[in-house]
Order: C-alpha cells, then sequence, then structure tokens
C-alpha cells in the first residue's frame, strides 16, 4: 500500500524532538516506502492540510485507500516501528465521507 507523508518544508531539521523527522526516520527505518509531501511552515497557511485531516498539524500519513493518520508524533513513530501502520485495525484513522 503507498503513503504519502505530509510534513513541514523544514526537511533540513533532523532531530529526534522534530517531530516531522521522528515519523519520517520510523518509516525509513522500516523500510515503508513513501511519498514526501511537503507543505507550509506555518499553521495559517496549512488550509489544504486541515481539508485533509481535519486539522493544521504535522505530520500526516495519508493511505492510497483515502484514509489518513494522525497522532502525537511519538504515538505515530511507535506504530510504525511496532510493524502497525499498514495493519487494517481501524487505528490508522477513520474512512473518508
Amino acid at each position: 500500500m503507498a503513503v504519502k507523508l505530509h510534513r513541514c518544508s523544514a526537511q533540513w531539521v533532523k532531530i529526534n524532538a522534530h517531530p516531522c523527522w521522528k515519523v519520517q526516520k520510523a518509516l525509513d527505518e522500516q523500510g515503508i516506502e513513501y511519498e514526501l509531501v511537503k507543505g507550509p511552515l506555518r499553521p495559517s497557511k496549512r488550509d489544504q492540510l486541515e481539508q485533509l485531516s481535519g486539522q493544521r498539524k504535522y505530520p500526516v500519513i495519508e493511505f492510497e485507500d483515502g484514509r489518513v493518520y494522525r497522532e502525537e508524533s511519538s504515538d505515530m513513530a511507535a506504530r510504525i516501528r511496532a510493524g502497525e501502520l499498514l495493519t487494517d485495525t481501524g487505528a490508522a484513522g477513520p474512512t473518508p465521507a
């Protein structure tokens, strides 16, 4: 299943405290292929992200079937590392209306 990682455009920030990097690094470590979708740094400019996920915070993972997944980045990274990102448990986000 193809996924898209919606993250901020500050790709040069590679510290563990940065939410976008934390999730991107977990995806890389698990060998999960993803398309990187860089978005605006300023929350006030994240209208498209809000339309997609219902909120303006990064990171967001979008699945091929239209579902989106958003939690605190530490929880997202833990789920990815546990191998549960691509499982169909219903916890990966709501199905689109």
